[in-house]
């Protein structure tokens, strides 16, 4: 089991001895939420039943990949990820170049969690129409993956259209890893056939188990071994039964926040690591 640790609920002010802290006690990864802007009017939810936004209009929010990558500097071994990034809200030549610096800077660290966002007024912010979310997202996965493997890049497709571009330096992985956010089926169907991996929100060891099981069985309909799908999820660990839980259900990376205080964030990420990290 691979353990990371999400900064969605700390105050960036300890963001940065979080971060060391959690490459010195050997956690694998180190994740940021992104939006592009946090509209002052919210409908949605990216949870199933919640009736209000969870980000507040006043949610500080930082350039994923600028960030991470100052972060980069800061660290050794930890991998850096996004959770999530709107891929599609943007032309797919920013995202591969921000993701492609950042995996540069930081010696081949860098994880692209992305998606297709749940913040439709966000999307009306930027002129673009929320009902293409999806597909927007889909000719973007296609778009990176080719500007970060092959040499020259043309394409013609129904959301962006370019005609030959160079597109160098290459990410020093080949491609980056590409772990597709999102709870329902359709996300599920978009994981199965264009993500290296799932990238779930909170769940428990039973609700996991559950999607990883519709998650199988698309990989088998699109053709696709289903071990080669890496599954990341949220949730809480306090215990050895809490970890075999997580193994018999599928999870491959559990994001974790030991923490209860932002101020015991360093002695919990600790306690933690002296309990399950090897």
């Amino acid at each position: 089991m691979k353990f990371g640790i999400a900064f969605g609920t700390l105050r960036p002010d300890v963001w940065l001895d979080a971060t060391r802290v959690a490459d010195e006690l050997g956690y694998e990864s180190l994740w940021l939420s992104e939006h592009l802007v946090i509209p002052i009017e919210m409908a949605g939810s990216p949870f199933a039943g919640e009736m209000h936004p969870p980000v507040p209009p006043e949610t500080p929010v930082f350039d994923a990949c600028a960030y991470l990558s100052y972060l980069a500097a800061l660290t050794e071994r930890v991998r850096l990820g996004t959770y999530v990034y709107l891929l599609g809200i943007r032309h797919p030549f920013v995202p591969a170049r921000a993701f492609a610096t950042l995996d540069q800077v930081s010696g081949g660290r860098a994880i692209a969690g992305v998606g297709a966002g749940w913040l439709a007024s966000e999307w009306d912010a930027v002129g673009i129409d929320p009902a293409t979310r999806g597909a927007r997202l889909d000719e973007a996965v296609g778009v990176c993956r080719r500007l970060w493997t092959e040499p020259q890049v043309e394409h013609h497709g129904a959301h962006f259209d370019f005609a030959p571009v160079a597109f160098e330096p290459k990410p020093l992985q080949q491609p980056i890893p590409i772990l597709v956010g999102g709870e329902s089926n359709v996300a599920l169907r978009r994981v199965a056939r264009l993500g290296d991996g799932w990238l779930g929100m909170h769940q428990t060891p039973e609700s996991a188990a559950a999607k990883v099981a519709v998650l199988r069985g698309l990989c088998a309909e699109a053709g696709r071994d289903p071990g080669e799908v890496e599954v990341t999820v949220g949730g809480t660990c306090e215990s050895e039964e809490d970890l075999a839980a997580w193994q018999s259900a599928g999870v491959d990376r559990l994001i974790v926040r030991p923490w209860s205080r932002t101020r015991d964030v360093p002695k919990a990420l600790e306690a933690f690591a002296k309990r399950f990290l090897p």
